[in-house]
């Protein structure tokens, strides 16, 4: 068997199942609203006894009121209980989306990292937004179809066989035939909508990916080149819309052209059977109006089984997110905020007592570290070695691409060694709880993110505990503060989309200052000052001295006026550690650094 072919026979046996799974919390509300379309269905399917007697009553040439009133309150009584079933049958269908949604997210902020890395955003996107919605489309109609339209179906075939059987026989090859084009084209309708939901994702994956270079873009001229691109994306999804369109219209077209020929023939073999007094005239409207009856319930029962499908496929590809592998974040509190670093193990001074706002500086070491990002690339790591006590700073240093910034991942737990230890306060990373490890560190990358959201937000991410007092501190050291007093909403002001409304040294800043907000024990800052100026860059290296002295910092960087004032430089070579000493060793010492030191880091650029 291909694995194409493998592929769709293990969605046709999951999905249901995966789709069941969502339904399984709404039980209750669903078997309520299905009970009261019922009801309704039920006061329905008596309407057509209750005009044949009023017809019969008009035949013998008297009305009588008892049936003209019982007939109106079927009418009004059956459409209200309907209308108020599919109102319940709505809102269990919003509950199920909701939980899909809470669901979805919860497993996007814990799947770990590489997984993240391997997978579109877009497409993640997509799959909390559109293919949720596909649930609540189906949810109402697959449930309604299944119970109500399957019984009501039933019930009017056994009254339309008390009235007459002959014209029973038409009407069931109706039915007959349509349950075969049901089951041709049902399987067809969901394997086009998962095709179509995954060509969305795609979409979303390529506006995403455009959205996120878009000065980049605008720079290059490339604007045209990437609506093309977007182009084709969205003709993507459209060819693929428009063949789950196609085989949906199919399946309502068949139906709807059987059950009229259905009633063109019941009609002339109906009239045929009055004529010879096989049966009377009130029979026959009884019958054609439990057969305009039938035509919408067989018409639910096909739009149901679809719907069936297209929910089915939603469900599938909701299920994949949360088969993602995740991190375990075991003593993460319900509402999602982490221990602060002083709560943390070793947090504070062996039990001394030492105050939260002044833990223990963390030492950290690497034990034959090897490690490459996926099985297959290069590696990354070959046996690193190296050991930072307590307290200092300690700068990494080497040509890019040697894995400096990849010890502070490794350090973070975003990846796991393949092999080797790394070690915090002579525990294996691994070994910690996962929380608990990273309230310990505070981490500045590269690109220094800035969440869209004002700038309170941002700074006390982690962090929602943090007083007044504290933001205006971790400002005051970051040389922030004159910034923010500037701004027309002070820290309550929107900085933008990725803090676009910040520049690129403040973007720097910010994310320093909600690294030390934390009050971590071990401060990783990678490339932290690269785009700040020269008296900007000198009073924030004299803060990162200065904390130094109390936590363990480590730096990637560039610059020389921040290498050369480290406690200890580790320089690092083709994924492996060539030497570590002081500035002034190293340039005895070492030739690579040498190097460095007269030509990238030469006046610290």
């Amino acid at each position: 068997m291909s694995s194409a072919s493998s592929r769709w026979s293990e969605f046709v046996t999951s999905a249901p199942r995966s789709l069941f799974g969502h339904l399984r919390p709404q039980r209750g509300r669903l078997a309520a609203g299905v009970l009261l379309c019922l009801l309704g269905s039920v006061m329905g399917l008596a309407q057509p006894l209750a005009a044949k007697r009023v017809m019969d009553d008009m035949g013998r040439g008297g009305l009588a009121y008892g049936p003209v009133i019982t007939l109106s309150v079927l009418v009004v009584a059956g459409g209200c209980i309907a209308g108020l079933g599919h109102y319940v049958l709505d809102r269990s269908a919003e509950s199920v989306v909701c939980t899909a949604r809470r669901r979805l997210i919860d497993r996007l902020l814990v799947l770990r990292v590489p997984v993240v890395e391997r997978t579109e955003p877009g497409d993640l996107i997509s799959r909390v937004t559109s293919d949720t919605a596909l649930l609540r489309q189906s949810v109402p109609q697959a449930v309604s179809a299944a119970v109500t339209g399957t019984l009501i179906t039933l019930a009017t075939v056994v009254m339309m066989g008390l009235l007459d059987a002959v014209l029973l026989g038409v009407t069931l090859g109706v039915i007959a035939f349509t349950g075969i084009v049901v089951a041709v084209v049902a399987p067809r309708i969901g394997r086009a909508t998962r095709q179509t939901q995954e060509a969305v994702g795609r979409m979303g994956a390529a506006l995403e990916r455009a959205l996120g270079a878009f000065r980049t873009i605008k720079a290059s001229g490339a604007e045209r080149q990437e609506t093309r691109a977007l182009y084709r994306a969205v003709e993507r999804a459209r060819r693929t819309g428009v063949r789950a369109a196609a085989w949906d219209s199919l399946s309502a077209t068949l139906s709807a052209v059987v059950v009229q020929v259905c009633f063109l023939v019941v009609l002339g073999v109906g009239g045929a059977r009055v004529t010879s007094g096989a049966i009377g005239v009130s029979t026959l409207v009884a019958f054609l109006l439990y057969l305009f009856a039938l035509a919408p319930r067989i018409g639910q029962l096909v739009e149901g089984v679809a719907q069936f499908q297209i929910g089915s496929a939603a469900a599938a590809r909701i299920r994949e997110v949360e088969d993602l592998e995740i991190e375990l974040l075991e003593d993460q509190s319900p509402e999602g905020e982490t221990p602060d670093a002083g709560d943390t193990l070793h947090g504070t001074a062996g039990g001394t007592g030492r105050p939260r706002a002044d833990p223990l500086p963390a030492r950290v070491a690497f034990r034959d570290v090897r490690f490459a990002y996926r099985p297959g690339l290069p590696q990354v790591h070959h046996r690193v070695s190296f050991t930072v006590p307590g307290g200092g700073l300690t700068a990494f240093v080497g040509p890019s691409g040697t894995g400096k910034t990849t010890v502070f991942s490794l350090i973070e737990r975003f990846y796991d060694p393949d092999a080797g230890h790394v070690l915090l306060d002579d525990k294996d990373v691994r070994q910690w709880p996962l929380a608990e490890l990273r309230a310990a560190i505070g981490y500045v990358e590269q690109d220094t993110p800035v969440l869209a959201g004002t700038l309170r937000e941002n700074l006390t991410l982690g962090s929602v505990n943090a007083t007044e007092e504290e933001l205006r501190h971790a400002l005051r050291l970051v040389r922030l503060d004159a910034v923010t007093d500037r701004l027309p909403r002070g820290l309550d002001t929107d900085v933008g989309h990725r803090g676009s409304r910040l520049s690129g040294g403040e973007r720097q800043r910010v994310a320093i200052a909600r690294a030390l907000l934390r009050r971590p024990r071990l401060l990783l800052l990678d490339e932290a000052t690269s785009q700040l100026d020269a008296a900007n860059e000198a009073a924030l290296r004299d803060t990162i001295t200065d904390v130094a002295g109390r936590i363990t910092v480590l730096v990637v960087a560039h610059r020389l006026s921040t290498v050369s004032t480290a406690d200890r430089i580790v320089v690092m070579d083709a994924g492996r550690v060539r030497a570590v000493g002081t500035h002034a060793e190293l340039l005895e010492a070492d030739a690579l650094y040498r190097e460095l030191a007269t030509t990238q880091l030469l006046n610290g650029r």
